[in-house]
């Protein structure tokens, strides 16, 4: 599943810090409230492996993705890449609204590396795969969710960039798309491309990770192989989250 490690990794993320900072209109002063969704988050990501980051909701996971993908500049601490390309692959795809889909898949490739004509290239492969046909000169403010990420997956697997970042996102569409990009994730997790996967279904992150990154409240609580941290983690959950709340429940 994974190649051989390089002794530099491609990506280094170190004592991680994002705050979010919300603004309450009182009724004689403006307050700020700080959000740390993340305080302390550190792991390395290597050449050809599949990383996996669990843990509950709201525990920091899709703000770290958003980080690795450069949308989010940290508040405190380092993420270190090398010079490659990354692609946040993700249910809420951003796109600009009054572009149309072929021109928004050729401005996206090209942010992933690609050169004009490279992404103009694609462009048929890319129709085809998402299924979205006539709907491609279509503005994207015209597309539902599900055909937002139809595009964005599809642009994403045909511009093949270093990393990829997938966030809970194994299957979009229907049916028979969800089985159509389940396969060709697992196609590039198997071609070696490096991959970070966020997903809550334990079973995924066992069979596609080489490792797994636990983020807990914000913070790193555990790194290690996926049969490891996977019990770990499920220990917890049950041990310390779910038998206080059973307690209650009998009172």
């Amino acid at each position: 599943m994974s190649a051989p490690r390089t002794i530099e990794p491609l990506i280094s993320v170190h004592n991680l810090g994002i705050c979010f900072r919300r603004f309450k209109l009182l009724a004689f002063s403006n307050r700020t409230r700080q959000y740390w969704a993340l305080s302390d988050v550190s792991f390395n990501v290597y050449a050809g492996e599949t990383v996996g980051i669990i843990g509950k909701n709201a525990a920091g996971k899709t703000t770290l993705l958003r980080a690795l993908a450069g949308i989010i500049e940290p508040d405190r601490g380092t993420i270190t890449r090398a010079d490659i390309s990354i692609s946040l692959l993700s249910l809420q795809v951003g796109f600009i609204p009054h572009l149309s889909g072929c021109e928004n898949a050729i401005l996206s490739a090209m942010l992933l590396g690609l050169t004009k004509r490279e992404a103009t290239a694609q462009l048929s492969r890319i129709t085809e795969f998402s299924e979205l046909g006539e709907f491609m000169e279509e503005p994207i403010s015209t597309y539902s969710a599900g055909m937002r990420a139809r595009l964005g997956f599809s642009v994403a697997y045909y511009a093949a960039p270093d990393v990829l970042l997938i966030d809970e996102a194994l299957g979009v569409g229907d049916r028979d798309f969800r089985a159509k990009s389940a396969d060709a994730i697992r196609e590039i997790i198997d071609s070696n491309r490096t991959v970070i996967l966020v997903s809550h279904d334990m079973g995924t992150v066992r069979q596609l990770c080489d490792r797994v990154v636990w983020i807990d409240e914000g913070k790193t609580r555990q790194i290690g192989t996926p049969d490891a941290v996977i019990q770990a983690h499920n220990e917890y959950f049950d041990h310390v989250v779910k038998r206080p709340l059973r307690s209650n429940l009998q009172c």
